[in-house]
C-alpha cells in the first residue's frame, strides 16, 4: 500500500512575499534554525519554538520588541513580521529526536500571527512534533488556536495557555490596541477546555483592572483551572516608542500600583481555584 504523504509533502497555496496583512508587512526570514535551547526565564524548557519574528498584535509593553536587531525594527514593532518558511521542514529532515523533550512556543512573538492562517508553519510543527512525541506548552493570545484542536489532540503531554491581562476596554486599547478582543480569547479558551485539553489563563502581565472580582468570576467561568500571574511596573517599564506616556496616564488615572496589584492579587486567589505568580506558573509540566 502506498504511504499517505506527510504534511510537509503536500501542495500549499503559493503566498508572494512581501505582502501586506492590515499595517503589517511580512516579509520571508532566511533563517533555518527555529528549535533554539531554552534559556533564561525559559530554562527550564528543552527549547523554544519561535516560528515568527515580529508580532502583528505589537502590545506596547513587549519585551520582545526590545530583542529585535535594530532601532527601526524596534521603533516599529506591530507593523513587521518575517515568517521562518523553511525551518520547519529543515527539522523534519535531520530527524531530531524530540522524544520527551519539552518545548514553549512562542517565547518572543504569538505563534498564532494572522498570517498563519494562510502559511500553517504551527500546524506544520504541531503534527512533528506530536508524532516525535514532545511535551508541548502553547501560549498565545489568539482565537486562531482553536483550529488545531484536532492536533493537540495527539499530544500526551500538553498545556495551551491564554494571555488575558484587563477587564478594561480602555486599558486594553492603551496597551494591546490591535490585539483580539477578551471576550474572543475567553470563548476561545472555553472551547478549548470543553474539548478536554489542558488549560491556563495567564495574566501576565497583569494590567490595570476595573472589578477584580467579576474579573476573575469572569475567567473562572471559562472553565479553566489553572491560572498564573505577574506584575507590571507602568512607571519602570519599557514601552514602544511613543506608547508609554499614554499607557502611564492611564495606570495613574486607575490608581494602578504595587498596593492596587496585590489586592487584586489577593482576589484572584481568593476566586480561582489555582493561581501562581510568575515563573513557577511557566514550569513545563
Amino acid at each position: 500500500m502506498m504511504e499517505q504523504p506527510s504534511l510537509f509533502e503536500e501542495p500549499r497555496p503559493t503566498v508572494t512575499f512581501p505582502l501586506r496583512i492590515g499595517r503589517t508587512t511580512v516579509e520571508k526570514s532566511e533563517t533555518r534554525s527555529i528549535l533554539t535551547r531554552a534559556s533564561g526565564f525559559m530554562s527550564d524548557y528543552d527549547y523554544t519554538f519561535n516560528p515568527y519574528a515580529g508580532c502583528s498584535y505589537g502590545c506596547t509593553y513587549c519585551y520582545a520588541a526590545f530583542f529585535a536587531p535594530d532601532e527601526g525594527l524596534q521603533a516599529n514593532w506591530g507593523k513587521w513580521v518575517r515568517a521562518k518558511t523553511e525551518a520547519i521542514s529543515t527539522i523534519a529532515r535531520m530527524r531530531t529526536d524530540l522524544r520527551g523533550k519539552t518545548i514553549y512556543m512562542s517565547s518572543v512573538t504569538d505563534p498564532y500571527q494572522p498570517i498563519e492562517r494562510r502559511l500553517n508553519l504551527v500546524r506544520d510543527a504541531l503534527q512533528l512534533f506530536a508524532e516525535r512525541e514532545a511535551r508541548l506548552v502553547v501560549q498565545t493570545r489568539s482565537p486562531l488556536v482553536v483550529r488545531d484542536i484536532d492536533l493537540f489532540k495527539q499530544f500526551e503531554h500538553l498545556r495551551i495557555n491564554m494571555t488575558v491581562t484587563t477587564d478594561s476596554r480602555a486599558v486594553q486599547q492603551a496597551f494591546e490596541p490591535h490585539c483580539p478582543t477578551n471576550s474572543r480569547r475567553l470563548a476561545s479558551v472555553t472551547r478549548l477546555t470543553e474539548a478536554g485539553l489542558n488549560t491556563c489563563i495567564t495574566m501576565t502581565p497583569l494590567l490595570p483592572l476595573q472589578n477584580p472580582t467579576s474579573f476573575a468570576k469572569r475567567l473562572r467561568a471559562t472553565g479553566v483551572t489553572r491560572f498564573v500571574v505577574q506584575p507590571f511596573h507602568a512607571a519602570r517599564g519599557r514601552f514602544v516608542a511613543g506608547t508609554g506616556q499614554q499607557a502611564q496616564e492611564l495606570t495613574r488615572q486607575m490608581g494602578w500600583d504595587d498596593t492596587a496589584y496585590q489586592q487584586a492579587v489577593a482576589v484572584l486567589r481568593h476566586e480561582l481555584p489555582h493561581l501562581d505568580e510568575g515563573r513557577d506558573g511557566f514550569r513545563p509540566e
